[in-house]
């Protein structure tokens, strides 16, 4: 009798990798409210970005600062997801996991943020210089 091993290459099982992906994309924007208003944030940057033309390198700081926000959020929210199947009871040890893994996306969406102003700050004043609104 030959075993097969797990290692085996399937376009089939990589293609369904993509749609589990997918699909905890969906649950993450349907359950959880910081998600959606992480994605509001991403649009309302990626529009900001395009409307005053950042440069390459500003588009790789958006694009890295948007996707960290996104990665921790998620790993975030999976986190807790599992905490919570471990343990439904309060636990203050699990607490204590949960917050951290919040205080991660905090500290990403602090980043993210600190990117953003020394990126936007002196274009949106420029603007406002230009078109005599100060």
């Amino acid at each position: 009798m030959i075993i097969m091993s797990k290692n085996n290459f399937s376009i089939k099982d990589r293609l369904k990798s993509f749609v589990y992906a997918y699909n905890g994309l969906k649950i993450t924007w349907q359950e959880e409210h910081n998600f959606r208003i992480h994605c509001i944030a991403a649009i309302l940057v990626i529009l900001f970005s395009v409307l005053f033309q950042i440069s390459r390198l500003e588009w790789i700081a958006v694009s890295i600062s948007i996707g960290f926000v996104f990665v921790c959020e998620l790993l975030n929210t999976s986190l807790e997801n599992l905490a919570d199947f471990v343990c439904q009871e309060n636990n203050p040890k699990i607490k204590r996991v949960k917050d951290i893994a919040a205080a991660a996306v905090i500290l990403s969406s602090a980043t993210a943020l600190v990117n953003g102003l020394i990126i936007f700050l002196p274009k949106i004043v420029s603007f406002c210089a230009a078109n005599h609104i100060f």
